[in-house]
């Protein structure tokens, strides 16, 4: 009788190094995209919250000739500092309703990615469970330092009408349009890590269009 063998395919000892040492580069490839790009993350948390604060604006407009102060009624997006010793930075959005300067939890957007409140008590550098963790943007980015220039300079905030136009200073504003912005505003916010490039927002005059690099 004669034994039947059958020829089986498989890797040689060299076609096995050959994929171990492939598989090494990629994942050295690979290993740099799974670290925290936090500019990027802060670039677009902050460029969704102020096309949002726009997007509040353009869908409920705060018009109103019988009231000569109706302009500090527009949705805004402020930044803040929680605590002036750890610069924790956050913003909120919210339309002042009421006209008493102060931002209520009730005149404050809903955080659409959450449904919390895009507000912080008292500048409380801890989170409320009712505050939504996307404004703080100090914690969450390492973000130390922001500074308005140009057609924002000083001002901590900026504010939106029923166009989607840019306005400054609403807490002075009158029927007179004064405090509607024609120069284009700049933000830069920077890192507590220094190896990361400052982020530059600006928001045009006239389209309030925003744009970071």
């Amino acid at each position: 009788m004669r034994t039947l063998y059958k020829h089986r395919n498989a890797f040689t000892m060299i076609e096995l190094v050959f994929v171990i040492v492939v598989l090494g580069i990629l994942a050295a490839l690979a290993l740099p995209r799974m670290d925290r790009d936090l500019r990027q993350e802060a670039k677009d948390n902050i460029l969704a919250a102020i096309r949002y604060t726009q997007h509040l604006a353009i869908n409920d407009n705060k018009t109103d000739p019988s009231d000569n102060t109706w302009q500090k009624e527009l949705w805004q997006i402020r930044f803040a500092t929680s605590n002036i010793t750890n610069r924790a930075f956050f913003y909120t959005i919210s339309s002042d309703t009421d006209q008493d300067g102060a931002v209520d939890p009730e005149e404050t957007a809903i955080d659409p990615a959450n449904g919390k409140y895009m507000y912080n008590a008292n500048a409380d550098p801890d989170i409320d469970p009712d505050e939504s963790p996307n404004i703080f943007i100090g914690k969450k980015y390492g973000i130390d330092e922001i500074e308005f220039d140009e057609g924002c300079e000083d001002i901590q905030h900026i504010a939106f009408d029923h166009l989607g136009r840019p306005h400054t200073g609403i807490g002075g504003a009158s029927n007179d349009y004064s405090k509607y912005m024609t120069t284009d505003c700049t933000i830069e916010f920077g890192f507590v890590d220094t190896s990361i490039t400052p982020l530059t927002v600006t928001i045009r005059t006239e389209t309030g269009h925003v744009s970071a690099i």
